[in-house]
């Protein structure tokens, strides 16, 4: 897809993605055999319900069908939100990511994986798992300190006030 049409797409969408409260994440435009597959990825701070991707989704399609901005070729609408392992690149992302984990290719080439504490403007303030035993550390980045980063999907975590409770219940028992 050349710029001046993921431009042009980007512009021609944005408007309908800000009415809904929503992010435009991404725009993809992708061959698929004799059709192009347009993914149109959308986000906000509480998440994004399937309801609300359909309803995207018609009035994408319909401003599509009244514009030229595909072309004459084919193609599929995909309007959907970000995976869960998504990566992290605006400061909104690590922000919606807060309590999770993430995995953090470093500029200095080191790797990192912690648990978002708290965002700001500046960066993040990290709790950083012990390892053999020994207690999580606290460690701020700020984002220039980051070259990459993505949620990494815990299968076994407990949510944060079942853990707090048994803290506590386990205070009492001593």
């Amino acid at each position: 897809m050349s710029t001046t049409q993921s431009e042009r797409l980007r512009g021609l969408l944005e408007p309908l993605v800000s009415a809904r409260d929503l992010d435009l994440e991404e725009v993809e435009v992708t061959p698929a055999g004799r059709r192009r597959v347009l993914r149109v990825v959308v986000d906000s701070d509480d998440g994004v319900q399937l309801d609300t991707c359909a309803e995207l989704s018609r009035d994408i399609s319909k401003t599509l069908d009244d514009t030229d901005a595909m072309g004459q070729t084919a193609y599929v609408l995909e309007v959907t939100s970000p995976g869960a392992e998504r990566p992290l690149t605006e400061p909104r992302h690590y922000r919606r990511a807060t309590g999770r984990l993430m995995r953090a290719r470093l500029a200095d080439g080191d790797e990192l994986v912690a648990r978002i504490v708290s965002v700001d403007d500046e960066g993040l303030d990290l709790e950083v798992p012990g390892v053999k035993g020994r207690k999580p550390t606290a460690r701020r980045l700020v984002f220039e300190e980051i070259s990459k980063a993505r949620v990494e999907i815990e299968f076994n975590r407990k949510p944060a006030d079942q853990a707090a409770g048994e803290d506590d219940e386990s205070k009492e028992e001593a």
